[in-house]
């Protein structure tokens, strides 16, 4: 194994060099699998293009636009805010390889965001900034299998990332539009995946829901209440959580005259978390609930005022946002990888969070296996800065993952949770350098 680690044959990197490392293996680099898709996967990315690029580029969206695409063609035509229609392009998904479109803004407006697959395909959509922080996540807004964000944007450059649900090859049709223009999917109102769902503009009316108390949750099954309505006497930023992984609830929220504010799916496990950073105006307002498994089975409701600092732990917690290196959380240092670094652990839901340095460019390859094939770990790396540069959770046939990364020397942050809510498994974590020959 010293060959392999030091003297490789420059001919070999990066492509064949990788194969050579991982036995030919195919690898995963995603960053939304959906937890509730408990199936086998095997996935591929283009392995010259991941290799012969830094894994800290930042070209757009703070690196996840990197490989974007303008959805106008160009950065001109891709002002929505001036674009006398809307734009659109075929989006070609690769199993795990997303798609991004890349799109701007010269003055704050409304906009759509919809991405519909060809062939029946599942799309999902997220948004970033300028900065790469997540902004909006949709499923199926769209109606059926199609996805739709509507909302308010300031001015700035942002990313449309769009995947498939089932994690295989897919093109889809990816429009990004202002409200005027004509839409490319149905909406939410016509999906027939919820006869309980309140059609968007009726609100909480028509005795369709049960009225929430800030800060007290409330209970009840899908089936039997397919919304709440809470009012705020002055305007408030709130948190709104949904919770039964039977049920798999998934939550809108609508101001009281029906207009589409936010949603979540699948933030905690497979219960829903929203959290509305900006106060809403005082007023009344009604949460749309769905259950995507089981909607016989009760589902906990709770509004409450939004704490910035529990939301952030909360997202240290589950391993998506990578907590800041001052000790304030805690962190297992490693220190600096030179080859092969194994380590065992107790890995639960709550993420456990490790640093490694690397002292010179190369190829990190990072595996959390099941001791006895107990539990379904997932992984991600970001950088020093909080940047997330890889993702997996099921590698090849199994539940085990794998991180094949090109990385700088510098620090690097990893976060190894189980994916399922409440579960814990002996974990092996391994760490493994592989540099190109001097």
């Amino acid at each position: 194994m010293k060959g392999l680690h030091e003297s490789v044959a420059l001919f070999l990197w990066p492509a064949g060099f990788l194969a050579l490392c991982l036995g030919g293996r195919i690898f995963e680099r995603d960053k939304m699998l959906n937890p509730r898709r408990m199936i086998s996967r095997a996935s591929f990315v283009i392995l010259t293009g991941l290799l012969g690029l830094p894994a800290i580029a930042q070209d757009f969206c703070g690196g996840v636009g990197a490989e974007g695409k303008w959805i106008g063609g160009t950065a001109e035509a891709s002002d929505i805010s001036v674009a006398g229609d809307h734009r659109e392009q075929i989006a070609l998904v690769l199993g795990s390889a997303p798609y991004i479109a890349l799109f701007s803004l010269s003055a704050p407006m409304d906009v759509r965001l919809e991405a519909a697959g060809r062939a029946g395909s599942d799309t999902i959509i997220e948004l970033f900034d300028s900065n790469g922080a997540s902004l909006a996540f949709d499923d199926d807004s769209g109606g059926g299998f199609d996805s739709r964000l509507e909302l308010p944007l300031s001015s700035g450059t942002y990313c449309l990332r769009v995947e498939n649900y089932e994690d295989t090859p897919m093109s889809a049709f990816v429009r990004v539009g202002r409200p005027e223009h004509e839409p490319l999917t149905d909406g939410i109102a016509s999906a027939d995946n919820s006869s309980n769902s309140v059609a968007i503009g009726e609100g909480c009316g028509d005795g369709f829901s049960q009225e929430l108390q800030l800060g007290l949750p409330g209970v009840g099954a899908v089936i039997d209440v397919p919304a709440w309505s809470f009012s705020l006497p002055v305007p408030t930023a709130v948190s709104i959580t949904a919770e039964n992984e039977d049920a798999d609830p998934q939550i809108t929220l609508y101001s009281a005259d029906g207009a589409y504010i936010d949603e979540n799916d699948d933030a905690v496990g497979l219960n829903s978390r929203l959290d509305v950073r900006q106060p809403l105006a005082a007023g009344e307002y009604c949460i749309e609930m769905q259950a995507l498994s089981d909607e016989f089975a009760p589902v906990t409701v709770t509004v409450s005022e939004y704490d910035p600092d529990a939301a952030m732990m909360a997202m240290y917690d589950q391993g998506i946002s990578a907590p800041p290196l001052d000790g304030s959380y805690p962190i297992v240092d490693l220190g600096v990888l030179q080859t092969r670094m194994r380590k065992d652990v107790q890995n639960t839901d709550t993420a456990t969070w490790y640093t490694v340095t690397v002292e010179q460019t190369g190829l990190l390859l990072v595996e959390a296996i099941s001791v006895n094939f107990e539990g379904d770990p997932e992984m991600r790396v970001f950088d020093d800065f909080g940047r997330e540069i890889a993702y997996n959770d099921d590698f090849g046939s199994g539940y085990d993952s794998q991180i094949a990364v090109r990385l700088n020397a510098g620090t690097y942050m990893v976060a190894l949770r189980e994916v399922n809510t409440g579960a814990q498994a002996f974990t092996r974590l391994l760490m493994e350098l592989f540099v190109p020959a001097q």
